[in-house]
């Protein structure tokens, strides 16, 4: 039976070779961390996005953790998506913060600017608790049309915003990239991502202290070149590995490519989805799209794992949701924010399915996904 799956590992016999002989390289060199390979992989990728700074280490979650911690917000409120996943939530927990959810607007599966005012409003009436930022979650790879306005009212009231950019590596609007739209980002290289470094993640700034620090964090708190016994901040052993940014560098060659194959993806499966008059979360607006996650809505009266299991009948098998379960109710963070409720994510986190969709898909895969959907769907 035909299978269309919802991972691909994109590399190819070449690129397999030259990763054996340079990971020789490597290890005859006996420099398995912060060596030339790293260097190499943070500058190009800070190239790419367009910002001053790139520094690796090793997962998404650290560079969340890592960027909260440099904004110093212990003893402060962070307003958070709750339809994401549990490490954003969790980084703000670890960095001394205290997380306020934001609801989800269907047609974008992100907050509003509307509900960003109105969750301060709220919890400047119920609590001293000083708001300090806004860690944003583009979720899917999806920048919301109104992140920028979210931006430029948060910098006029003197709150930061941090990007949660797991899903975003490409995605662009009004000619920036995801990882230069704010004050700072934190991507992830985990192996379902665009782009994979096995486990990884980068922090990416225009701000040199920031920089400063975040190199410190990553390796122990040791500041600077300094490798003695000097620990200056309480950093932890957070570094990504040679090999791991070896990978990096070819996968980051090869994005653009793997890009414009998820978005003919993206385009043929929606086009059949548009046809049918199925609803799903558009990326029309923005430059360009990661296309990590087709966002599907679920029908009215329809069950989602009854049409996965459908689905996966005739071969479409689903990835997961953004998310099936938002955090407000998830066991380990019972009590945050308690008492709030949040009708967007309650509506539709477990109303919506992610088809296939990956660098790997051929055209006719493509069509394939998209009459199946409509199949069931309709």
């Amino acid at each position: 039976m035909r299978q269309v799956k919802p991972f691909y590992f994109d590399i190819t016999d070449d690129e397999i070779v030259y990763f054996q002989q340079e990971s020789a390289k490597i290890l005859r060199s006996a420099t398995l961390i912060l060596g030339e390979y790293t260097t190499k992989f943070e500058q190009a990728f800070a190239e790419y996005i367009g910002v001053k700074h790139a520094i690796s280490c090793n997962s998404g979650s650290t560079a969340l953790e890592f960027l909260l911690r440099i904004k110093k917000i212990e003893g402060t409120a962070v307003l958070v998506p709750t339809n994401t996943n549990f490490a954003t939530v969790a980084a703000i927990i670890r960095a001394g913060g205290e997380a306020r959810y934001l609801d989800m607007d269907k047609k974008t599966f992100a907050p509003t600017l509307a509900m960003v005012q109105e969750a301060i409003k709220r919890h400047q009436a119920k609590s001293k608790t000083p708001v300090s930022g806004v860690l944003w979650v583009h979720i899917g790879g999806v920048v919301s049309p109104e992140f920028l306005e979210v931006v430029r009212y948060c910098r006029k009231h003197g709150l930061f915003v941090m990007e949660d950019a797991a899903h975003a590596h490409g995605s662009q609007i009004k000619g920036v990239k995801s990882g230069n739209l704010a004050d700072a980002a934190a991507f992830s290289f985990f192996p379902t991502k665009v782009m994979t470094t096995c486990e990884g993640g980068i922090i990416t700034t225009n701000n040199d202290e920031e920089e400063y620090l975040a190199r410190s964090f990553r390796n122990q708190g040791k500041r600077g070149v300094n490798f003695g016994g000097l620990h200056h901040d309480f950093g932890n052993s957070s570094r990504i590995t040679e090999p791991g940014a070896l990978l990096g560098l070819i996968q980051l060659k090869k994005l653009p490519q793997m890009l414009a194959r998820r978005q003919r993806g993206y385009e043929i499966i929606t086009k059949a989805l548009d046809k049918a008059g199925l609803s799903y979360v558009s990326t029309a607006h923005m430059d360009a799209a990661s296309q990590y996650k087709l966002i599907v809505h679920v029908p009215e009266g329809r069950h989602t794992d009854d049409l996965k299991k459908k689905l996966s009948g005739d071969g479409v098998l689903c990835g997961g949701g953004v998310y099936d379960l938002p955090c407000h109710k998830q066991p380990v963070f019972e009590g945050v924010c308690s008492g709030e409720s949040y009708p967007g994510a309650d509506r539709w986190c477990p109303n919506h399915l992610c088809p296939p969709l990956t660098s790997g898909m051929t055209e006719d895969d493509a069509r394939y996904v998209g009459e199946t959907l409509v199949k069931h769907l309709v």
